[in-house]
């Protein structure tokens, strides 16, 4: 009965005051690799609540996944994450970032090579843009290698959503997922570079 009665309240509420029925939401926009192995990391984060496979820093507006993927336009494959600022912190989504990635490689990831598999970090705010260069000024000082860190910083510009195809690769399509990670290098380079995961 009494759960009822709050649950009830909690509606009137949400009608009274719309912000108390959505969490309030960030946006953060971050370049690594190929982004089907970019997405399962953030949508493992509690607080993450949805990831989108795409295209950002292009000249291209709406481009298509072979545009990109002719080094024409500018764009590297990246995931827009959002999540819920009172649940994950943006210092917590950098930190994963990170460790996903090879920050020493300036033209691709693992075995995806040229422009489009570049490194980045898209700021969609000037809190986010701080803590971003803060984050890879402690990385370099505390890395466990020896080669400078190349992947930049930089404001967010327009993201351009992946074909559908793209969103959500790892769990359409586990088995060629794996082999794809496993095949292209990518946790063993991590490892070599962070140590055991």
């Amino acid at each position: 009965m009494m759960r009822s009665v709050f649950t009830a309240l909690f509606a009137l509420l949400a009608l009274a005051c719309p912000a108390l029925a959505q969490p309030r939401t960030e946006v953060a926009i971050f370049a690594g690799g190929c982004f089907w192995c970019m997405e399962k990391p953030f949508d493992d984060i509690p607080g993450v609540i949805s990831t989108t496979s795409g295209f950002t820093g292009g000249s291209v507006r709406s481009p298509s996944y072979e545009q990109v993927m002719s080094k024409t336009t500018g764009h590297v494959e990246a995931v827009r994450v959002v999540f819920d600022p009172d649940r994950v912190t943006y210092g917590r989504l950098l930190a994963v970032f990170w460790g996903e990635i090879d920050p020493t490689d300036p033209d691709g990831q693992f075995c995806d090579r040229g422009a489009p598999y570049r490194t980045g970090v898209f700021a969609t705010t000037t809190a986010q843009l701080a803590a971003a260069n803060a984050s890879k000024a402690e990385l370099e000082r505390r890395k466990p290698f020896t080669a400078p860190i190349v992947t930049p910083v930089r404001f967010a510009g327009d993201f351009w959503p992946a074909e559908d195809y793209h969103q959500d690769y790892y769990k359409k399509n586990p088995a060629r997922y794996a082999l794809y990670r496993s095949g292209c290098g990518r946790d063993a380079r991590l490892r070599q570079l962070w140590g055991p995961r």
